[in-house]
């Protein structure tokens, strides 16, 4: 690390851990986590493998000494219980009770001498208890499967993550993912503006893969899913190379989405908005018993949006729907149908502005903010996705436990679109009185995609050690079909005065730039156990994965490639878990991602980038509060990048290149009080290429700096009873769009503020019960700047937007 970066991040550790600290260290009462009821008929058994087994069903992490339970036999747990009440019905008799830590896990102590056994207590109300794939209360999510594909506490999970819960984005009004991320550490989202077809993002200076319900999202060129927020309970940001289990993926980290399932308690809940460009949309959601007894539940939620958007002519249209089904075969064993259909018709929101007028000064003036460079008769963006898949689960025994998630995916894509000519142009792509060279991008694209991921947990005893055993086999098939024609013979237009209807002709397929099938067979084994030695955690992780890629190029004389890559991808992690809530970690992980889509080509073979990653962190959960505060260093490379050299006046281009990005990442969650959540984050980061021609400068869209905070304060008593307001304020830092770090691919530093007022009506008057308003505004002083420049383009940053909403739940 240089001295300068090191300069910086020592007394920025330390200030921003005290600054971000302070205001959250105040205890908050909360309850223990406990699992939902359950009905258990367990005979008298070996005591670990009865607790193992109670704990492993509830979710609760429960270490356990095998000296103290050697010998020692459960007592019958039969009847309706909690999960702490089931464990402490097969306590009964044996000289042990349970002992909560100051993070939330449990293990087992003595009953100390001359304690009175207590009566049997059987619980008659069902109590809410978090997992990795469910729902969260309020802001602090206390467990996630993200960095382990386990049900883990998130304050022993060794990486950086963050989640941002159903409730937070709810409070901020979140309508795409690019919201959702806005407030956490190490991510920058929408870079080129917010752009209704596609969440732009990088995450430490990559590109993310996005997961949903265990598995990846099929990835194309224009033709990929926008995932629906509201049809979600969380979501999951993993910091890091993640391979050891994920399979290929980017350095950088990767987003792990849950949807919403069915639940046994009735919920339903309608929402209507209306605010800035005619923007209308209905959200609805339910869920709930199809029977008395339970074992069949139901959910099913969606989206109605029928807008405009900041750019003229061009709409926001979205049809969403997503059911899905559990049965409960039996007490071991569930199975959830997961579905979804969206149906998307919008355009390029992003538009590509011409750096004269935007970045350079001309006779002409500015170019509107809103004004749409293209053809509103010749353009479209028609996508069609659907997805069907599930999530099964079965308890084997007290030790073993499986789990298959399956889905199948399809994306159909028409999208045709016009932008100004770059400004390299001979000439110049705009004249002094805004006259404008123009080229059309017509495209069509399909996306199907099989994948399925299996594994077995095992939760286990060897001498002091427990273990928890993850194997897995994951296999994902996926096909694409990608044509994409550019046209040249596109009348010229104004960027002042648009001039639309003008004759424009789609070209011929015969003269297509990209025109192939590409089908990619990918599959992976890994294995992984988390094991725990009193308050010492250990982490130890592998995968080999098989990745074929075969194109065939239509446009090149049917043409074919072909790529066979074989890549093994680990992991460790060490961390001590401290009575006091502190918990320190040293981490490593590997990456790996394969040349796909257009970057495949017939005559030439590309190795799969590969990824390496230290991460030096530290968590605390302050005893007795809902607060995670969390800090971490990382220094991550990345290998086998294309770079550009020049030797002896020849340019020639080789995968010998190395980037670097080394950075620091604090974040703070909290459900401070009943009245105040907040949530906090600071990224410094230094990115450096380390080879070719670019050497020594900055990554692609990766500020050095950016901050954030947002607060909502609601009140429960007094005159405001029923009343919140919500705040916050995003700080981003430079970047360059252009390799070569130039003036014209530069954009500045830019601090937006965000803004939201609720009233729950119940509290007014109780026939109004489960109504609520809102309205919320992001870019509150409508900041006028620009996200991304890359010496081509410039794209704007968002303009305020202000939803007005009214919901109702019952």
């Amino acid at each position: 690390m240089s001295r300068t970066v090191d300069r910086i991040l020592r007394p920025s550790l330390m200030a921003l851990a005290i600054g971000l600290a302070a205001p959250l260290a105040s205890p908050a009462l909360f309850a223990a986590e406990q699992s939902a009821l359950r009905a258990y008929d367990l005979p008298s058994a070996p005591l670990a493998s009865t607790l193992n087994q109670i704990a492993s069903q509830s979710g609760i992490a429960l270490a356990i000494d095998p000296a103290l339970v050697s010998g020692r036999t459960s007592a019958p747990v039969t009847g309706q219980y909690d999960g702490i009440g089931a464990l402490q019905a097969a306590l009964r008799g044996s000289g042990l009770q349970l002992q909560q830590s100051s993070v939330g896990s449990y293990s087992l102590v003595a009953v100390p001498d001359g304690t009175l056994a207590l009566p049997e207590i059987t619980v008659n109300a069902a109590s809410i208890s978090e997992s990795a794939w469910g729902p969260v209360e309020g802001y602090l999510a206390k467990r996630s499967a993200a960095g382990t594909k386990t049900d883990t506490a998130l304050v022993e999970i060794p990486r950086s993550i963050s989640v941002a819960t159903r409730q937070q984005m709810a409070d901020r009004g979140v309508h795409s993912l690019d919201d959702a991320v806005r407030y956490m550490p190490g991510i920058v989202s929408a870079s080129f503006g917010s752009d209704t077809r596609y969440d732009w993002m990088r995450v430490r200076g990559f590109e993310p893969t996005q997961f949903l319900d265990g598995l990846p999202l099929p990835r194309g060129v224009y033709a990929n899913p926008k995932a629906e927020t509201w049809n979600l309970d969380r979501l999951a940001l993993l910091r890091g190379p993640a391979s050891s289990l994920y399979g290929q993926t980017p350095p950088g980290g990767l987003l792990d989405m849950v949807s919403r399932r069915p639940q046994a308690e009735s919920s339903h809940e309608i929402e209507v908005q209306y605010g800035s460009d005619n923007h209308r949309q209905i959200n609805f959601a339910s869920t709930g018993k199809i029977d008395d007894q339970g074992q069949f539940l139901y959910s099913v939620s969606g989206v109605i949006r029928d807008g405009g958007t900041q750019i003229d002519h061009i709409d926001d249209k979205r049809y969403n729907i997503a059911p899905s089904l559990t049965w409960n075969i039996d007490e071991d064993t569930s199975l959830t149908l997961l579905t979804q259909f969206t149906r998307d018709d919008t355009g390029a929101t992003s538009q590509f502005r011409p750096i004269q007028g935007t970045k350079i000064d001309m006779p002409f003036g500015k170019i509107s903010h809103h004004k749409n460079l293209g053809d509103p008769d010749y353009e479209f963006y028609d996508r069609t996705y659907y997805a069907l898949g599930y999530a099964f689960e079965h308890r084997i025994n007290d030790v073993w436990q499986f789990r298959q998630n399956l889905r199948y995916t399809k994306t159909d894509l028409a999208f045709q679109t016009i932008t100004p000519g770059s400004y390299y142009q001979p000439g110049g792509p705009v004249q002094d009185d805004g006259t404008v060279s123009r080229m059309s991008t017509n495209t069509d694209e399909d996306i199907s995609q099989f994948a399925v991921d299996n594994n077995f947990q095992a939760d286990f005893s060897t001498g002091d050690i427990s273990h928890t055993l993850l194997i897995g086999l994951d296999h994902q098939r996926v096909n694409t079909n990608y044509l994409s024609i550019f046209g040249f013979n596109v009348p010229d237009s104004n960027v002042i005065n648009p001039v639309y209807g003008l004759p424009i002709t789609r070209p011929d397929r015969s003269t297509a730039f990209y025109d192939y099938n590409q089908k990619t067979r990918q599959t992976g084994v890994y294995v992984q156990d988390q094991m725990a030695l009193g308050n010492w955690r250990l982490t130890l992780g592998g995968r080999e994965d098989w990745v074929h890629t075969g194109t065939k190029f239509f446009n090149q004389g049917d043409a074919t490639s072909t790529e066979r890559d074989k890549k093994f991808s680990g992991n460790a992690a060490i961390s001590y878990v401290f009575d006091s809530g502190f918990v320190p970690y040293l981490s490593y992980a590997e990456s790996f991602q394969p040349s796909s889509n257009a970057s495949v080509s017939a005559t030439e073979s590309f190795k799969p980038t590969e990824g390496e990653q230290w991460e030096l962190g530290i968590k605390y959960q302050p005893p007795g509060s809902s607060t995670l505060l969390s800090a971490a260093v990382y220094d991550l490379t990345q290998k086998n990048v294309s770079v550009t050299n020049n030797v002896g006046g020849i340019t020639f281009t080789s995968q010998t290149g190395e980037v670097k990005v080394r950075g620091l990442e604090l974040e703070a969650v909290a459900d401070v009080t009943e009245n105040l959540k907040v949530v906090a984050a600071y990224t410094l980061a230094k990115s450096e290429v380390q080879d070719g021609l670019y050497k020594g400068n900055r990554l692609q869209l990766i500020p050095n700096q950016q901050a954030s905070l947002w607060a909502d304060y609601t009140w429960h008593t007094g005159v405001l009873d029923g009343f919140g307001i919500g705040g916050g304020a995003r700080y981003t830092g430079n970047t360059y769009g252009d390799q070569a770090n130039t003036y014209l691919g530069k954009a500045n530093a830019y601090t937006v503020f965000d803004a939201s007022v609720h009233y729950d009506l119940g509290r007014l008057d109780n026939s109004l019960k489960g109504a609520s308003v809102a309205v919320n505004a992001t870019n509150v002083f409508n900041k006028d700047y620009i996200s991304t420049c890359d010496s081509y383009y410039c794209y704007y940053g968002d303009e305020r937007s202000v939803v007005a909403s009214a919901t109702y739940k019952w």
